[in-house]
């Protein structure tokens, strides 16, 4: 008999009738299988983006600024754009991961995997926009704080830009940590499970010596614990001072109070939005279905729903603040710059209105949120609205300054600039393309974790803890009490 200790109201973790040996070999197959066409197509698909990308970096910093199309007001264009955009695309990852342990949630085992790894690339992709944006990069380290014989060529410590670079490398230097500690315990599995001596070889590297003993797991779930608390101030300060990037500013449109915890609830929206994007190909692609369920996109799609509301009431408080205040210039910003929709970029405002306030309400209905086809729609459709949010921060504030001399330059990008944003979508998919060939996208150990509490083979079989006589309780608490240290992720079967 087994003792129930997790409600039978919620939903299963694991689908199917699965033991220990069935996981691995569900999780850990397609990594030792040759990849399929579609993965061929998408990773030389990738590729080639990539390839465009490096191309249109080098007309940047060969010929100049210049190729890009800023001008006269426009100073940040698409570069900041969508330097802001993958900064919060790589949120969601470290969330799940840090967070979500802290609070115990046992449906981020089928997705911190996966999530952690699309953080890594994300960040990866965030951190070239300013590099390049600052034109002669061959000169960056001049932003460095070291002694120099260059006079008082010192960084401007008050300034957000620089935090921004200190914030970013340790998020960055954290969430990979987080990532790779937590393969460790897989990558054994593949060692033991290697054919030939080379792939043994890399793998027992790759996983510092791993044995699955007791001092082993114990130090594992200490570390896993101390990278959580890390990171969890990390997920909230990384975009708060991204948005320092603006808010310190005079510039009618970013001189506003709202927009730390405004940019912070945005990051996670598109952030889960970019793991439901990615985790409905991986389970359809690898066929995964019976480990990132249904329960597990519909628990996303409750936080997208959450965050979706908070980032709406920040974009009507926007609203609201700038008429409250009278001041002339703030309502020239909101109401005209971008409420307006004849005005040049009105399209851009309705559309993020749309995108990230109107359209996620729909996940109000449990049928839609389970929905997987309107899912994957809805995951796409929030992360244009998201890069639109960041395009109408950025341009609107920016086209029509105090001269109206210079209103007449509308701010549209060049091929190159169109180039290094797709260059970076070839990079991000690219890694995610070989980590899905090389490393398991899902947590064995951790799903195994779960398996006996939350499988639902095992849901069928518990027995209530009211209905057991006082005698059996006793027996079977201590037989829950005292679990088998890793025995579930060593890498060795029965």
């Amino acid at each position: 008999m087994q003792l129930k200790y997790e409600s039978q109201i919620r939903e299963p973790l694991v689908d199917g009738n699965k033991n220990y040996h069935q996981v691995t070999e569900d999780i850990i197959s397609p990594i030792e299988a040759k990849p399929g066409k579609l993965w061929y197509v998408g990773f030389f698909i990738s590729l080639a983006l990539l390839l465009f990308g490096v191309y249109s970096v080098y007309r940047e910093v060969t010929y100049g600024i210049g190729q890009w199309n800023l001008n006269k007001t426009v100073g940040w264009g698409w570069d900041i754009t969508n330097f802001v955009w993958w900064v919060g695309i790589g949120h969601a990852g470290t969330l799940i991961s840090a967070i979500l342990l802290l609070f115990r949630q046992g449906w981020r085992t089928g997705v911190n995997r996966a999530a952690e790894a699309m953080t890594i690339f994300a960040v990866m992709c965030a951190g070239q926009f300013p590099i390049f944006h600052m034109g002669r990069v061959w000169v960056a380290f001049f932003t460095l704080p070291y002694p120099n014989t260059r006079g008082p060529v010192w960084p401007n410590f008050a300034s957000p830009l620089l935090w921004d670079v200190f914030a970013i490398s340790t998020y960055f230097t954290v969430s990979l940590l987080f990532w790779y500690s937590g393969l460790i315990p897989d990558m054994a599995t593949v060692r033991d499970r290697a054919k030939t001596k080379l792939r043994k070889l890399l793998y027992g590297i790759a996983s510092f010596g791993w044995t699955g003993s007791t001092k082993h797991w114990q130090r594992h779930e200490s570390l896993s614990l101390v990278l959580a608390g890390l990171s969890t101030p990390l997920v909230l300060s990384v975009h708060t001072i991204v948005s320092f990037d603006f808010a310190t500013s005079v510039i009618p449109g970013w001189h506003t109070t709202i927009f730390p915890p405004y940019f912070v609830a945005g990051a996670i929206f598109s952030g889960f939005a970019m793991v439901q994007t990615l985790l409905i190909i991986v389970r359809k692609v690898l066929s995964l279905q019976e480990y990132i369920t249904v329960g597990h996109i519909e628990a996303m799609n409750k936080v997208i729903v959450l965050t979706g509301t908070i980032v709406g009431c920040a974009y009507l408080t926007e609203l609201f603040v700038a008429w409250y205040s009278a001041n002339d210039y703030e309502q020239y910003a909101f109401f005209y710059s971008r409420g307006n929709i004849f005005s040049p970029y009105g399209w851009s405002y309705y559309g993020m209105m749309f995108c990230n306030v109107v359209s996620p309400q729909l996940f109000w209905s449990q049928k839609l949120r389970r929905n997987i086809a309107f899912t994957f729609f809805m995951s796409v459709l929030i992360n244009i609205g998201m890069w639109f949010e960041r395009f109408v921060i950025i341009v609107t504030s920016l086209y029509r300054d105090y001269l109206p001399s210079s209103w007449p330059y509308y701010y549209s990008p060049t091929i190159w600039e169109i180039g290094f944003y797709l260059g970076t979508f070839g990079l991000f998919f690219t890694c995610f393309f070989l980590f899905s060939k090389y490393f398991p996208v899902i947590a064995v150990a951790e799903i195994k974790h779960v398996l006996k509490t939350s499988g639902e083979n095992y849901k069928a079989k518990v027995t209530p803890i009211e209905e057991l006589p006082a005698s059996e309780f006793a027996h079977e608490y201590a037989h829950v009490a005292q679990p088998e240290h890793g025995r579930a992720s060593s890498g060795m079967e029965h």
